[in-house]
């Protein structure tokens, strides 16, 4: 459904909230509808069907516990049980907020947010729901979409989407994204569903080779070609012959490399090192790399003739921390997957603890909360999983490289002081802007400015 067609009732006692968003959705939205008083509720829905319902936390400043939303929430689905409800909460109520996607919310968002967010936060439910009446992709009952390669985000329902229309296709492909993000779970995935789904899917990581051993990983070699070939050996273009052929960390690479790699691309041959008959392949050619694309078109580090040919279609996968609830989706899967491992319990997890999930950076992304996830169920004495249970590795943080500007790290090292100090007050802003020495407000401008 498109957000220029639905209807929108902001429920809030703050009428700058009322009046703010009002603002901003009514050039967005058909209809508009603001209520300072929940106890009105069941009059407007009454009235009107609201395709989403954007609904405060706390409507009792005596109160302040959230269960004023919790409540009207429940009201809200025993009247009208498919409208989306939206939770707006401040955030030291987030564990509340998980809460409230409990109860029935279809999400929530943490004042103050970004107008943008907010836009998009309810167009994505406006999609989610459209799609409950539109064809939702068809994947074949052995794909790992839905069993390993998970996610409920609107960034990965995309992704999930181009795969179906790429997949039947022999278009190359060109993944993405930062490491830990799954790209070889969406190279797999692709060949899964493309027309040779029968045939072999070969891995390289081609970053790893040497120079030295490069052509004879790639394109093989005939025995007595170099000092140590002493049988023939198969390439990897050879043994992915009729399948698929997926090339990671392609972005590594050296120069006078990439032109051997585009001329078997071009001519769709390879020769073997050491022999003179070449030998045609017949492959899909999937790529991925950690490196951004806007290096990739710097020509000092790579060819743009060899980016046009491997990059007929883009997937762009997004990093965890911008997957929203995909996190404790993940998670659970997780939980579920090392449970069995290890022959323990199925964990469940508290809620301070999915909001300690959730508030993590995730500088490794999925495989980094695989790796809480797996040390938590080995070490938890409770099934039920405290945050206490969940640490975080400081390997991913230590082993960024040392590159950026002066003030970049200034604002990195004023950042994660905040996120201590509200994590010590668990969630406190009150408390947390004492702390550190500023005024709420103050506190509020710094969280909205580092997208916290």
């Amino acid at each position: 459904m498109n957000l220029k067609n639905a209807s929108i009732l902001i429920v809030d006692d703050d009428t700058d909230v009322l009046t703010a968003v009002r603002l901003l959705l009514k050039t967005e939205a058909r209809d508009v509808v603001t209520e300072k008083n929940p106890e009105n509720l069941r009059w407007h829905l009454s009235k009107e069907n609201f395709d989403v319902i954007l609904l405060d936390m706390n409507f009792t400043s005596s109160i302040n516990t959230g269960n004023e939303g919790l409540f009207w929430l429940k009201e809200i689905r025993k009247v009208k049980p498919d409208t989306s409800v939206v939770m707006i909460t401040a955030y030291g109520d987030i564990d509340l907020a998980i809460r409230s996607l409990k109860e029935g919310a279809a999400d929530f968002v943490v004042k103050p947010w970004h107008n943008e967010k907010l836009i998009s936060t309810i167009k994505a439910i406006l999609k989610q729901k459209g799609s409950k009446t539109n064809p939702q992709p068809t994947f074949s009952t052995d794909s790992i979409i839905g069993k390993e390669l998970l996610g409920e985000s609107e960034a990965m329902q995309q992704i999930f989407h181009k795969i179906e229309k790429i997949a039947p296709t022999d278009a190359n492909i060109l993944i993405l994204g930062e490491n830990g993000t799954g790209k070889d779970l969406i190279a797999k995935a692709i060949h899964q569903q493309s027309l040779r789904p029968d045939k072999p899917f070969v891995k390289v990581d081609v970053g790893a080779l040497t120079e030295t051993l490069f052509e004879s990983e790639l394109f093989g070699h005939k025995k007595g070609a170099f000092t140590d070939a002493r049988e023939d050996r198969t390439g990897r273009f050879e043994a992915a012959q009729n399948g698929t052929l997926f090339m990671d960390e392609i972005g590594n690479i050296p120069l006078h490399l990439q032109a051997k790699l585009l001329s078997v691309l071009q001519n769709r041959q390879v020769m073997r090192l050491g022999s003179n008959e070449p030998m045609p392949i017949d492959i899909r050619l999937i790529c991925a790399t950690n490196v951004p694309l806007t290096e990739l078109a710097n020509e000092n580090r790579f060819r743009k003739d060899l980016i046009y040919r491997i990059n007929t279609v883009e997937i762009m996968v997004p990093p965890l921390r911008k997957r929203g609830t995909d996190i404790i989706l993940l998670a659970k899967y997780f939980g579920k997957l090392y449970s069995n491992k290890y022959m323990k319990p199925a964990p469940e997890f508290d809620v301070k603890a999915m909001e300690k999930l959730m508030n993590h950076h995730y500088p490794g992304n999925v495989r980094e909360l695989q790796y809480i996830i797996e040390r938590a169920v080995i070490m938890a004495d409770d099934s039920l999983l405290q945050p206490h249970d969940l640490i975080f590795s400081p390997i991913e943080s230590l082993s960024a490289p040392d590159t950026e500007p002066a003030e970049m790290k200034l604002s990195s090292v004023e950042k994660n002081t905040i996120l201590k100090v509200i994590e010590k007050h668990n969630g406190n802003i009150t408390k947390a802007a004492k702390e550190l020495g500023l005024t709420r407000t103050a506190l509020y401008r710094r969280l909205s400015k580092y997208d916290i």
